[in-house]
């Protein structure tokens, strides 16, 4: 199994689509095998998905992600845990342990004129590229 996380200096990274870097974490028996961070090469909302898909991704551990990009990954057959902060290496093993809180309702629209929200968990408020996106 391959787990991507939206990277930035080791935290999660908190908007999808303008995330410059995944780590991608090779994943055997329930424990991490190997990891290695990727440049995503300036690709966008939509190709970002296919990236992740190329590249054998199973899950995807994000911050912010807007409906479309989730419909693509939805598409591409990678679940999705949105909604969540953090250091992005605890985050895995969270995930790995079944510990990971995420918010599966997550939502992240910049481009609207309407209010932001990109989801939150436990009343902990988040920050998408810049946006405070919390509830």
């Amino acid at each position: 199994m391959k787990i991507a996380v939206t990277y930035d200096g080791g935290q999660i990274f908190q908007h999808f689509g303008h995330t410059e870097q995944f780590k991608i974490y090779d994943v055997a028996e329930g424990a991490i095998v190997c990891s290695s961070v990727v440049d995503t090469k300036g690709s966008g909302h939509g190709a970002l998905a296919g990236f992740l898909k190329d590249s054998g991704v199973d899950v995807l551990i994000c911050g912010g992600i807007g409906g479309g990009a989730q419909a693509a990954l939805a598409q591409a057959g990678i679940k999705l845990l949105g909604g969540v902060s953090g250091d992005a290496d605890s985050a895995v093993r969270d995930y790995l342990s079944g510990k990971l809180e995420y918010n599966p309702d997550v939502q992240c629209n910049h481009h609207g004129h309407g209010e932001r929200s990109c989801g939150h968990h436990d009343g902990e408020e988040h920050s998408c590229g810049g946006h405070n996106c919390g509830n």
